[in-house]
């Protein structure tokens, strides 16, 4: 495991269990239904990510040297390093929107993200539950200008421990009131909302970090203290690991409420191969 050393994977272990435990939203297990294959996504998952990450930055590099000038790298990588976080945290975050509701949008795409959205205990470890192609293209597209515009290495560092330590918090089964500061930053609350299989909670919800540009795009669920009933999709995800990794690829024959969404009228163009599918 590359991106998640074994000492961290400890360390945050350490840290969301005991506190899982003293301030659960709602009770569950330690050894909760999926927790041997959310350990495989930790251990395998991210050799691959960061393999294609490597790839992805190289070639973003490379054309960075080419179509920006250096006078807007150095300008970039040149600001104190809490503005370039600062930055770094809205424009990634703007690309994450936008390929995490493209991902429940177009049904090809739904069906590697349902595997995220299979998760029907969340706990911290549901952040890296994510299909390869899920994870890659979505960190293609809201990396890709942070290459591109130069942003320093010791930012990137700082944006990096805020960023897996922020996806694993609103993964937590942890009951934190963030009050004012809901619409700024996400918070367990928010994102449990995002996985709820629930009508209501459909679609929504979709930004990483920022809620409030859900408030802005129209996307955000307003839920107050409640409790989704039940998380999961009604398609019937493999259990293991190969499963999962395999079934985006194979046919359905009758998509469900969740696993085929709609694409939404007036979000895409009629696109040719993009199936509309009414729910």
């Amino acid at each position: 495991m590359d991106i998640f050393g074994i000492k961290a994977l400890l360390i945050c272990a350490l840290i969301f269990i005991p506190f899982e435990h003293l301030f659960a939203e709602q009770p569950q297990k330690v050894l909760r239904k999926g927790l041997d294959v959310d350990l495989i996504y930790v251990l395998f998952n991210t050799f691959v990510i960061k393999a294609a990450m490597a790839m992805m930055a190289l070639g973003t590099l490379e054309a960075a040297a080419i179509l920006v000038p250096q006078s807007v790298t150095r300008a970039v990588s040149g600001q104190p390093i809490w503005l370039q976080v600062a930055e770094m945290i809205l424009i990634t975050d703007i690309g994450v929107y936008w390929a995490h509701r493209a991902f429940h949008k177009i049904p090809a795409l739904w069906k590697f993200h349902a595997i995220h959205h299979g998760i029907e205990e969340l706990d911290w470890l549901g952040a890296f539950h994510s299909h390869p192609v899920d994870a890659i293209v979505t960190k293609a597209i809201s990396l890709t200008p942070i290459y591109l515009l130069g942003f320093s290495d010791a930012s990137l560092a700082v944006f990096s421990l805020i960023y897996f330590g922020h996806t694993m918090l609103v993964h937590s089964n942890l009951r934190i009131a963030f009050g004012p500061f809901k619409w700024l930053i996400a918070s367990p609350q928010f994102h449990r909302w995002h996985h709820a299989n629930q009508r209501t909670a459909y679609d929504k919800n979709f930004a990483g970090q920022l809620p409030f540009l859900d408030v802005i795009f129209g996307t955000y669920n307003a839920t107050g203290n409640k409790l989704p009933e039940k998380y999961g999709v009604d398609d019937p995800i493999p259990s293991s690991y190969f499963g999962q990794l395999g079934y985006p690829f194979l046919p359905h024959r009758k998509p469900s409420k969740r696993a085929a969404p709609s694409v939404e009228a007036g979000w895409l163009p009629d696109t040719p191969g993009i199936e509309r599918v009414d729910r």
